[in-house]
C-alpha cells in the first residue's frame, strides 16, 4: 500500500512539473520544447508551439494569440522550410541561437545570434506583446523575433531601418492562406531618397502610401489620430522607422497586415463577435496603382477619366492618352531653360510625388528650400518636409514626378518649377479673375447698402409723417383748427404741468394710454390723457374723436379743455375730478 502511494505521488509531481514546464514563457539553453509543448506569455496574451495551417500537414513553429479563435498566427520561425511531422523540436543552443530540428536531428531553421558579445546563460522568453526575445546577462537582445516579422505588424515593433547595423525591417506575404511560405508581396519603407513606405509585387512597386509630413503617409489621408491606436514615425541619424501602440485603448487588440493578394490593411478583433473586423486598408481605388498616370500626370478618383495632366503639361502621346493609355505621362508645353525668371507653381491637395530621387533637410525653411531648389536646375520640385506647426524642413525632386493624385482633403502643398511664360499665365489669369469678382463684389456692396438705407427711412417715415402732420397745423392750417373747435395746448406746457409725465403723477392707463395728474400755470388742475405709442390711431382718428368729445356737454360728463398734437405725441387735456368718477360711487372700490 504504501509503494502504491509513492509511486502515485511520483506521478502527480511529474505530471506538476510537465504542466509547469509547458506552460511557462521562456526555454533555457539545451532545453527542448517539443512538437504538442508551448511557451505561453505571463499574462496569457500570446502562445508560441508548433502549428499547422487549414487544410495542410505541414509544421510550423509560430507565434498566435493564445485566446483569439481561429488561430490568428502573427510570426512563423520556419516558413519556407516546414517539417513533414510531429517529431520537431525547438532548442537554444548555449551560444543564445534559436534551433529547430527535424527527427534525424538536422537543423532546418536557426535564429542566429546578432551580438557579438560572449553570451554567458542565455534563455529565451515569450513577451506579452508577442516578441520572442533571446537574453544573455549582458543589456539588451541578442535576438528578437520583432526584427525578423512575417506578414503581420503589431504594437511595439519598429518598421523601418537601423542605419547602424544595416537591418531592415519589412513585411512579406503568405503564398496563401493555408501556405506561409513567402508569397509575392511585401512592404516596406523605401529609403531612396526620403522615406517612404511601398508595397512591392516582386521587385515592381504596386503601391506607394507617399513620404511622412509630420501628420501621416502624404498618400493616406485616411490615416488619421483616433480613439484606437497611437502612430507617428521616427527618423535620425541611427534609426528610422514607423510604429503604433494601442496606450489609448489597451482593451483593443489590433493589427496590420499583408495579404497574399497584396492587400495592406489594419484589423480590429471584435470580442463581441468574435471576428476581426476591417478598419484601415490602402489601394483603394485604381488611383491608389502605382504611377498610373505616368509622369507629370494626376490622378483623381471623381473625375473621368481619372488620369489629367498638371497645369502647363499635356499628354506625350494624345493618341494613347485618348484611349486611357496614360503610361506615357505628360510632358511640359514650355521646356525649361534654367533661366532666371523662371519660378514655381503651387499644387495643394496633393500625393507628394515617388521620393526615390529626392532629398531633404530638417532644418531648412520653406523659403530656404525655395531658394536651395532655384539655385540647382535639375530640381524639378519642392515641398515641406513637415507640414505640422505652420511647416518646416526641406524636400526637394530631381527629375520626372511620378505618382501624384489630388486628395481634396490633404493638406500637403507641392511647388513645381515652371518656366516664366507659365508664371505669366498665372498672373494674368489672376487679373482677369480680379476683373470678374471686383464688379460682383461692387453690385453686393450697393444692394447691402441700399437696403440698409430703404430700413432707415422705414424706420424714420412714421416719426416723419407725425412732424409733417404737426408742421401742417402749426403753419395755420385753419379748417383743422375750425373743426377741433378747442385750443391746442403746447407740449412743453402739458410737459412742465406732470412733471414730465412723472410716474408719481399718474393717474391710471386705459386702452387709449395713460392718464397724468397736472398743474397748469395758472394753477387749474387737470388730467392730461397720452395717446400711447403702440396705438393704431392715426390723427385723422384722433380729430374726428376730439370733435365727437367737444360737443357733448352734460354736467355729469367730464369737460374737455384741450388737445395737443406734437410729432407722434397726440394728448387730451381733461378737467380734473378731485372726487374721482361716478362708477366709484355707484360700484364701489374693487380691488
Amino acid at each position: 500500500m504504501a509503494e502504491q502511494l509513492r509511486f502515485g505521488l511520483c506521478i502527480l509531481v511529474a505530471i506538476h512539473a510537465l504542466t509547469t514546464c509547458t506552460a511557462a514563457d521562456t526555454i533555457s539553453a539545451n532545453q527542448i520544447l517539443k512538437d504538442g509543448q508551448t511557451l505561453i506569455s505571463a499574462k496569457q496574451t500570446f502562445e508560441l508551439g508548433f502549428f499547422s495551417p487549414t487544410n495542410s500537414t505541414n509544421r510550423y513553429v509560430g507565434i498566435w494569440y493564445k485566446h483569439i479563435s481561429p488561430r490568428t498566427v502573427i510570426c512563423v520561425a520556419n516558413r519556407n522550410t516546414p517539417l513533414v511531422n510531429t517529431s520537431g523540436e525547438l532548442t537554444l543552443t548555449p551560444q543564445g541561437v534559436l534551433v529547430i530540428r527535424n527527427t534525424p536531428g538536422d537543423v532546418i531553421w536557426s535564429s542566429g545570434n546578432t551580438s557579438a558579445v560572449l553570451v554567458n546563460t542565455p534563455v529565451s522568453q515569450l513577451l506579452d506583446t508577442g516578441n520572442l526575445v533571446v537574453r544573455g546577462d549582458q543589456d539588451g537582445p541578442i535576438w528578437q523575433s520583432f526584427d525578423y516579422p512575417t506578414d503581420t505588424f503589431v504594437p511595439g515593433m519598429k518598421f523601418g531601418k537601423d542605419f547602424v547595423t544595416g537591418r531592415e525591417t519589412h513585411f512579406t506575404s503568405w503564398k496563401e492562406d493555408s501556405d506561409p511560405s513567402s508569397g509575392e508581396y511585401t512592404v516596406w519603407l523605401d529609403t531612396q531618397g526620403y522615406p517612404q513606405m511601398i508595397v512591392r509585387d516582386g521587385v515592381d512597386i504596386r503601391f506607394r502610401a507617399g513620404p511622412w509630413n509630420g501628420v501621416r503617409f502624404s498618400g493616406e489621408p485616411s490615416l488619421r489620430s483616433n480613439s484606437v491606436y497611437r502612430f507617428g514615425f521616427s527618423l535620425n541619424e541611427k534609426e528610422m522607422y514607423y510604429y503604433f501602440d494601442d496606450l489609448l485603448n489597451s482593451s483593443v487588440i489590433t493589427r496590420v497586415v499583408i495579404r497574399p493578394t497584396g492587400i495592406f490593411e489594419r484589423l480590429l478583433w471584435i470580442e463581441s463577435q468574435r471576428e476581426w473586423l476591417l478598419y484601415l486598408a490602402t489601394q483603394n481605388d485604381n488611383c491608389d496603382r502605382y504611377k498610373l498616370c505616368g509622369s507629370y500626370g494626376s490622378c483623381n478618383i471623381n473625375n473621368y477619366p481619372a488620369c489629367g495632366c498638371l497645369k502647363g503639361f499635356e499628354p506625350t502621346s494624345p493618341d494613347q492618352w485618348n484611349v486611357a493609355d496614360w503610361s506615357q505621362g505628360c510632358k511640359r508645353l514650355t521646356p525649361l531653360d534654367c533661366g532666371p525668371d523662371e519660378g514655381f507653381r503651387k499644387y495643394s491637395g496633393v500625393k507628394l510625388p515617388d521620393t526615390q530621387h529626392s532629398w531633404f533637410d530638417q532644418t531648412m525653411s520653406l523659403d530656404e528650400c525655395e531658394r536651395f531648389c532655384k539655385r540647382n536646375c535639375s530640381c524639378t520640385a519642392y515641398a515641406s518636409q513637415n507640414i505640422t506647426g505652420g511647416g518646416s524642413g526641406c524636400l526637394v525632386w530631381f527629375g520626372e514626378l511620378l505618382d501624384i493624385r489630388t486628395f481634396a482633403e490633404n493638406e500637403q502643398d507641392l511647388y513645381i518649377r515652371m518656366p516664366a511664360s507659365e508664371l505669366a499665365k498665372d498672373k494674368s489669369s489672376d487679373g482677369k479673375k480680379l476683373k470678374i469678382i471686383l464688379p460682383i463684389v461692387l453690385v453686393l456692396l450697393f444692394i447691402i447698402v441700399s437696403l440698409c438705407i430703404f430700413c432707415l427711412l422705414n424706420k424714420r417715415k412714421p416719426m416723419q409723417e407725425g412732424t409733417q402732420e404737426e408742421d401742417h397745423l402749426d403753419a395755420g392750417d385753419t379748417n383743422s383748427k375750425d373743426n377741433l373747435e378747442l385750443p391746442l395746448i403746447d407740449f412743453s406746457i402739458l410737459r412742465k404741468a406732470t412733471d414730465n409725465f412723472s410716474d408719481n403723477n399718474k393717474l391710471g392707463e386705459g386702452g387709449f394710454g395713460p392718464v397724468y395728474k397736472g398743474v397748469m400755470e395758472n394753477g387749474q388742475e387737470v388730467a392730461v390723457k397720452r395717446l400711447s405709442k403702440t396705438s393704431t390711431q392715426g390723427l385723422i382718428e384722433f380729430k374726428n374723436e376730439v370733435i365727437t368729445i367737444s360737443k357733448l356737454q352734460h354736467r355729469n360728463l367730464v369737460r374737455l379743455l384741450g388737445c395737443c398734437i406734437k410729432g407722434v405725441e397726440k394728448m387730451l387735456v381733461y378737467e380734473y375730478m378731485p372726487n374721482k368718477s361716478l362708477d366709484t360711487f355707484i360700484f364701489g372700490i374693487i380691488f
